[in-house]
């Protein structure tokens, strides 16, 4: 299927590449169909990705890997709502993902810990959930964590 996104313009998205989240994102409760979109030059390394609603173009959210912010990154969540992500999920192919926020002053760019995406690769359900953990913050800063990341890849 081809879809208009909002920074690559159209792109070819394939079937199974679209990820459904029964209750949406928090705040946007109404879009439910979404694909993860990338700078396909920088591949799948890209720090950035983005997670482009398939039902409003012009939504699209900045999303990263949290392993690249925190190492140790291990959301304590309830099992019932993971379990909506289909069966078998101890044995499933699980992305945790977060989304970013990046302002015009790149140096004040946050992510958000205390609400990962968690994504059944196998199946393609994904939901967004508030982790247990009180040490996440909804805004973690991760400006100079990512400066330092592409320093070293750069050696």
């Amino acid at each position: 299927m081809k879809v208009k996104t909002k920074w690559f313009g159209e792109v070819e998205i394939d079937d199974e590449k679209i990820i459904m989240f029964d209750s949406g994102l928090i705040g946007f409760e109404d879009y439910k169909r979404y694909a993860i979109v990338y700078d396909i030059e920088k591949n799948k390394d890209a720090m950035i990705m983005w997670l482009q609603s398939l039902d409003d173009v012009a939504l699209a959210l900045p999303i990263i890997r949290p392993e690249l912010i925190c190492e140790d990154y291990d959301p304590i969540v309830e099992d019932e709502l993971i379990q909506t992500l289909g069966e078998d999920i101890a044995n499933a192919d699980l992305l945790v993902l977060v989304i970013a926020t990046v302002p015009p002053d790149l140096t004040r760019m946050t992510c958000n810990l205390k609400a990962p995406i968690i994504i059944n690769a196998g199946t393609r359900k994904a939901i967004q959930l508030i982790a247990d953990n009180e040490e996440y913050q909804v805004r973690f800063p991760i400006y100079d964590v990512l400066n330092k990341k592409k320093e070293k890849a750069g050696e």
